[in-house]
């Protein structure tokens, strides 16, 4: 996708000689671009949850929500927090989730403990403890499992025998290893202001529990309370992640100039729906205008835009 969108830009700039955009600049833009896509979809979805609301909104093959929802559910994802010691936990990130929050969405708390132990010997997918009794203690699938020292999460797929269970990934790499095995149910935590919790613990009638939970975020850190809620593989966020950064990758003929190569490492196409392959068209060539100081394309760009907007 992001090699017919360049491709079409360079033909509307190519048109009347206006100018040339070089790959890093066309990068820049297509990553400004594509964010300004992202967030629309959510004022567009509000917008579409207000026209439902007031009997105005279209159904069947006319529903404007659901595209959208569906659209924004690509950016859904659920990942376990880092746990920092004393109920606090590292907000996702690049190099803690592996990607960027954009919006927070649920806080879900594993609160209750089934058991715990050391690994007495290390296999593919499995845990293994010959003093356990797996089966007498309840466990089921899709209980969740936690490497305590290294904070690899995994969940039960079967529990074969009091001392063995299949587990969905390989967390334990050798015998020694503390685990801490959840029940799968969890407790959704209500996010309340740095401000409000403080009051709130002041009462026992108010004070979050392990029952209803609540958490603060604080820049890059996240607070959860009551602070029993204080361990490894604990916490899950359910939360709507940035795009990845869109890179249009080349190799450089003989001649000098740049040929599309997917094939590249650093290659990312868009992230988007082909149906804004238009949009994204129009946004980055508003940019490209104001590069090559050129009204007539950004103001070409804008028109469009606004074509599109009225529909």
């Amino acid at each position: 996708m992001i090699n017919e969108v360049r491709n079409t830009v360079l033909s509307v700039l190519n048109k009347n000689n206006y100018g040339y955009i070089s790959p890093s600049d066309f990068n820049l833009f297509a990553e400004n671009a594509q964010m300004e896509i992202f967030e629309d979809y959510f004022k567009n979805y509000n917008k579409a949850i207000n026209a439902e609301n007031a009997r105005t909104a279209g159904s069947d093959y006319a529903e404007i929500e659901g595209p959208i929802a569906e659209t924004l559910e690509g950016f859904l994802v659920t990942n376990y927090l880092a746990h920092l010691g004393f109920n606090r936990y590292s907000a996702p990130s690049l190099t803690t989730t592996g990607d960027d929050d954009y919006y927070i969405l649920k806080m879900l708390c594993h609160t209750r403990k089934l058991t715990s132990g050391l690994t007495t010997a290390a296999g593919a997918n499995t845990l293994v403890n010959s003093t356990a009794t797996f089966l007498s203690d309840g466990l089921t699938a899709g209980d969740v499992v936690v490497n305590a020292n290294t904070g690899a999460v995994s969940t039960i797929i079967n529990v074969v025998s009091n001392t063995l269970i299949a587990l969905s990934s390989n967390i334990f790499t050798a015998a020694g290893q503390l685990y801490n095995i959840y029940s799968k149910a969890v407790k959704e935590a209500d996010k309340v202001s740095v401000g409000k919790i403080t009051m709130l613990n002041a009462s026992s009638l108010t004070s979050p529990t392990e029952f209803y939970p609540s958490y603060t975020l604080e820049e890059e850190t996240i607070k959860l309370f009551p602070d029993t809620i204080d361990a490894k593989g604990k916490v899950e966020c359910v939360y709507f992640r940035y795009p990845k950064v869109p890179k249009w990758t080349y190799i450089t003929l003989v001649s000098g100039e740049p040929a599309f190569d997917q094939s590249q490492p650093d290659y990312q196409d868009f992230e988007l729906p082909f149906s804004d392959n238009y949009v994204l068209v129009m946004k980055i060539l508003q940019y490209c205008g104001i590069s090559i100081r050129e009204t007539e394309v950004a103001q070409f760009g804008m028109v469009q835009e606004q074509q599109i907007n009225q529909q």
